[in-house]
């Protein structure tokens, strides 16, 4: 129990009823996952991948502690003398199998054998330690009067939900929405850095981690710490319903061009989300790696994925093969997950830092085979 004691109970059985009546989403077909054995010869491109490149991926997912059945493989991973794209292949030929995750929809004769594959990026920014003019945009830690509740602990069939919201009187409030949190006295003090772009901190928010380059030139990382409680909802969807922009046109770019449009509106559109972010500085590390992901290592440009943990558990090698256009082909780790990210196949492909990798990520939406690299030992998860 927290130092709120009986108020945290209070606060998970008053917002429970709210989450209860909450609008629910469509029920979507069930669907049922298989994982078929396969040889290593249908695996498109896995003999021409540089597959070195994401060896120490893997040996960074190795590393982390409590997966069962894994100790052999990972000692064995780390024994290999010399990594190279040759001795990769045939270390995780001799060590494991290739299962092909196949979705098939309950009802139908359908077998899905590709999914979406989108990608993300890591923002880097200019920000300042304290305000002043042209740096009007803070990114705040969380404040603290700031309850966050995991209902499992009132309510055992609740297992992983969290509530949060704040504390009036004796009263259980949900915490305050974006539009609201500038007049939030808790808040004062917690400002991290001071943004020169209102927009661009906002998507470092929806991005939940990045890269801020400091007046002196001094780059500091950004992660996830927390959040206000509030529902996400989507710019782009807003302005699709303000008649502003067309559903072709609510991308990244067009959302810029329009507020850069329509400076007057930018408050308005961005209080259309009420879900805020709060983080907390990280040390950068190798600034050729990315933030930490959700299994606690940094995420490798190009050879980090993010994946639904359900059907793919984290650390496990994977094997993705595209469709159509951008070919990839190439041998990556499930390392993160992500609020979008249900279901499989389906994953979230790492591209990097900074503006470059932006454009790649924005552009990136194609359909796309997996393969589980499984240790033979091991039955299917």
């Amino acid at each position: 129990m927290t130092r709120y004691g009986a108020a945290a109970a209070l606060l998970a059985l008053v917002l429970l009823a709210g989450c209860q009546s909450a609008p629910q989403r469509p029920v979507a077909t069930v669907s049922h996952v298989e994982y078929v054995t396969t040889s290593w010869s249908e695996l498109p491109g896995w003999n021409s991948d540089a597959s070195a490149q994401a060896w120490p991926a893997l040996l960074a997912s190795c590393r982390v502690p409590g997966r069962p059945g894994w100790t052999a493989v990972c000692d064995a991973a780390a024994r290999l003398p010399v990594a190279t794209d040759d001795s990769v292949r045939s270390f995780l030929m001799a060590n494991f199998k290739p299962l092909h995750l196949i979705r098939s929809v309950a009802g139908t004769r359908a077998a899905l054998t590709t999914g979406l594959l989108t990608g993300y990026f890591e923002p880097q920014l200019r920000g300042s330690r304290s305000h002043r003019p042209g740096f009007d945009t803070p990114l705040y830690s969380p404040p603290d009067d700031l309850l966050t509740v995991d209902l499992g602990s009132v309510i055992p069939e609740l297992k992983g939900r969290r509530v949060r919201g704040r504390l009036v009187g004796r009263t259980v409030v949900p915490y305050f929405p974006r539009a609201q949190l500038a007049g939030d006295a808790a808040l004062q003090g917690h400002e991290i850095v001071w943004l020169d772009n209102a927009l661009d901190g906002f998507l470092l928010e929806v991005q939940g981690s990045g890269r801020i380059q400091l007046d002196d030139g001094t780059v500091i990382r950004l992660g996830y710490a927390d959040q206000n409680g509030q529902p996400y909802r989507s710019i782009g969807r807003y302005l699709v319903a303000q008649g502003a922009l067309s559903v072709e046109q609510a991308d990244i770019p067009g959302i810029r061009a329009w507020l850069a449009a329509h400076p007057e509106r930018l408050r308005e559109v961005l209080d259309a989300n009420p879900s805020v972010v709060f983080f907390q500085e990280l040390p950068l590390g190798d600034p050729t790696l990315g933030p930490r992901g959700a299994q606690g290592v940094a995420l490798t440009p190009g050879r980090s994925i993010a994946v639904d943990p359900a059907y793919i558990p984290l650390g496990t090698p994977v094997f993705l093969a595209t469709s159509g256009e951008p070919l990839l082909q190439r041998l990556v780790l499930a390392q993160d997950t992500g609020g979008a990210i249900s279901g499989a196949p389906r994953a979230d492909y790492f591209c990097g830092t900074g503006e470059a990798a932006a454009a790649t990520a924005g552009m990136l939406r194609a359909q796309a085979s997996l393969w589980l690299l499984w240790p033979r030992n091991l039955p299917p998860p």
